[in-house]
């Protein structure tokens, strides 16, 4: 084994502490003993969608992968270091409190919504959501209902429910938001 912090290491690991032979695994996998051992050793780079099969087959979540680069991001994100985020039609300020999500399970936002912001229209992705309201009001449109989340409010909800939002107020709502797992 090359580097013992790299995915083909990490992927060795899982797969002899879950005692499973090569074969075995590509078996479960559907996927090549030699490709996986190139894997393995470093040689071949995985694509997402193949991490996955392997990650489903070991039993471990695809974060696990990295979870070396996770330990080495600094734990403090001081104001100056969030990065704006825009998304077409979404219109609010969003900040994104982490430095690089790809190995994240959790993707953390500073939301600004100004009066008469919000989403377009409704929308949903696989995964779970998790808002808290610090100042201000904001109406959330969860399936055909709307809820309207106040100062010291938190929801938390299946983002698979298809959800928008919107404020219908005078003065900005500014919330903390976290979507899990990151959604790009």
């Amino acid at each position: 084994m090359a580097n013992p912090d790299s995915i083909g290491s990490q992927i060795h690991q899982f797969r002899t502490d879950k005692g499973l032979t090569l074969n075995q695994l590509a078996k479960a996998t559907k996927l090549s003993s030699p490709y996986l051992s190139q894997l393995e050793n470093d040689k071949a780079s995985p694509s997402i969608n193949t991490l996955k099969r392997i990650a489903r087959s070991l039993d471990v979540n695809i974060v696990e992968f990295f979870a070396h680069d996770l330990m080495q991001e600094p734990p403090i994100m001081p104001r100056e270091s969030w990065t704006r985020v825009i998304l077409p039609g979404w219109h609010a300020e969003l900040h994104q409190l982490v430095n690089v999500v790809g190995n994240k399970r959790m993707q953390p936002f500073h939301t600004v919504v100004p009066p008469g912001g919000g989403t377009e229209k409704d929308y949903s992705h696989p995964g779970e959501e998790f808002g808290f309201v610090l100042e201000g009001k904001l109406s959330l449109r969860l399936q055909n209902e709307v809820h309207l989340l106040q100062p010291n409010t938190a929801v938390y909800f299946s983002s698979l429910i298809p959800h928008s939002w919107k404020n219908e107020q005078d003065e900005p709502c500014r919330l903390i938001w976290v979507l899990s797992p990151p959604s790009w």
